[in-house]
């Protein structure tokens, strides 16, 4: 079957599946054409893997799953404990919330020294509050997108300024004069038509984070 029978099988997107491919969860057959050919064991092998991915099952564990050195028991019982850890940390957060509701805080009151080393002893105790010093991926994404594009814009604009300063030290036949132009400038259009993709996809709060695909 083809990858878009499987995409509404299994309920997940083909870029879904080309990443499972990369990360060697799922091997595909080839067709005599050199297509990729999905079966059932690949629709069974992909519903298994959104399965514990909605459990929040590591890739590293799912690929130990496959391998065969790890159980299920064993990999559900540490995502029990970590779901114990991050419980006790919502309460504990929660708990914080409600201390600074009752001591009737407001934000010119608030003394957030106080409320940090507060914290401070919380983690120091175990509990795991937001880390604030994580970078912005999204934001990391979206300046790594415009500067990839700016660059190729950059050295097509380079390429038609070339092109325009050998027609002035000898005339190039316009034909050839179109097409030394008219290529950069398919490609930056090209190139700007995937920036803005690229940007609503990235707005749009896609999942690298494959990673948590």
């Amino acid at each position: 079957m083809k990858i878009k029978q499987v995409e509404e099988l299994v309920g997940i997107t083909r870029k879904n599946i080309r990443f499972y491919e990369e990360q060697g969860l799922l091997q595909v057959a080839r067709a005599d054409n050199g297509y990729r050919e999905y079966h059932m064991q690949d629709v069974r092998r992909l519903q298994q893997i959104r399965l514990l991915r909605k459990l929040s099952v590591p890739l590293e564990d799912i690929r130990a799953l496959f391998a065969g050195t790890l159980r299920l028991d064993t990999c559900l019982s540490r995502q029990t404990m970590q779901y114990e850890r991050q419980k006790r940390d919502l309460d504990q957060m929660t708990k914080f919330c409600e201390m600074l509701m009752q001591e009737n805080a407001s934000l010119e009151s608030l003394d957030a020294e106080l409320c940090l080393e507060r914290m401070e002893r919380l983690e120091k105790e175990g509990t795991s509050f937001m880390d604030v010093n994580k970078t912005d991926v999204q934001k990391k994404r979206r300046n790594g997108a415009v500067l990839g594009a700016a660059f190729m814009i950059c050295v097509m604009l380079a390429v038609i300024a070339l092109v325009l300063w050998a027609n002035t030290q000898e005339e190039i036949p316009m034909p050839v004069l179109g097409i030394g132009i008219g290529i950069p400038v398919v490609m930056i259009v090209g190139v700007l038509a995937a920036l803005r993709s690229r940007l609503r996809e990235i707005k749009g709060g896609e999942e690298d984070e494959a990673a948590k695909y």
